[in-house]
């Protein structure tokens, strides 16, 4: 067995370690829905499945779980969130999905995303009386994305709120206000990125629980490289991290 293979085996088994003694913490910030033993258990598999988690510190993994924990959201292949390494450190990066389970979970409004690619049957409008109207034809070519689009409602208010992004926008505003470089997960998930965007935009209108303005922040801190402070109170996150607004576009 080489040297990498057992260094890295022993990193596996002093994160197995920590992670298991992790649980009961675990436990006290998630909610009903998702048991800490199936957290840790996910854990345990997305290190399996990817080596280079293995590479990074304790505390960057055991600070992504608790994170995952307080947002209720399960990294991994449901696509709620993702733990990607950044050279040896841990991020916790929320995926859309986990953002549209956030604001159904909450209950007082619902929001949805697409991605169009080239040969989508794909019509909108904004303004006064938006819509979206998207027939995707089997096309899922990352290189062949055109637009991503978000949609929201409010419970008992009428209309929707469409936010509609094409390619060029969603890497100008990556571009603009990213701080972390080829760091940024975008790189390697743009679509993900994409869908996000258009998503932050519209749950500018949408109301907010706490498990949401959390995400809100997390992802704020993934393009700012400013630390993410979950004891910080809640009204401070709202005003700071509710979304980083372009000058000149206002968006």
């Amino acid at each position: 067995m080489s040297t990498e293979l057992v260094k890295q085996n022993s990193q596996i088994a002093t994160l197995t370690d920590a992670i298991k003694k992790m649980i009961p913490q675990f436990k006290l910030a998630l909610p009903a829905h998702l048991p800490p033993e199936r957290l840790a258990r996910i854990a345990l598999t997305e290190l399996r499945k990817n080596p280079a988690l293995s590479r990074c510190t304790v505390p960057s993994v055991l600070g992504s779980l608790m994170q995952a924990a307080t947002l209720g959201l399960e990294p991994g292949v449901l696509g709620q969130a993702y733990l990607i390494p950044y050279r040896n450190e841990c991020q916790l990066v929320p995926g859309w999905q986990g953002i549209v389970d956030l604001v159904s979970r909450a209950g007082r409004a619902a929001v949805w995303t697409g991605a169009v690619f080239e040969g989508d049957v794909f019509d909108y409008q904004l303004g006064s009386e938006p819509f979206v109207r998207h027939q995707p034809q089997g096309e899922d070519d990352p290189a062949k994305l055109t637009h991503v689009y978000a949609v929201g409602s409010i419970n008992g208010v009428q209309g929707r709120i469409v936010e509609v992004w094409p390619v060029k926008k969603i890497t100008r505003h990556r571009d603009r206000f990213n701080k972390v470089g080829q760091r940024h997960y975008s790189y390697e998930h743009f679509e993900m990125y994409g869908r996000k965007v258009a998503l932050l935009q519209v749950l500018k209108y949408i109301p907010k629980s706490i498990e949401l303005v959390r995400a809100i922040q997390i992802e704020h801190s993934l393009t700012t490289g400013e630390p993410v402070d979950l004891d910080i109170p809640i009204d401070t996150v709202i005003t700071n991290a509710d979304l980083v607004v372009d000058a000149e576009t206002a968006e």
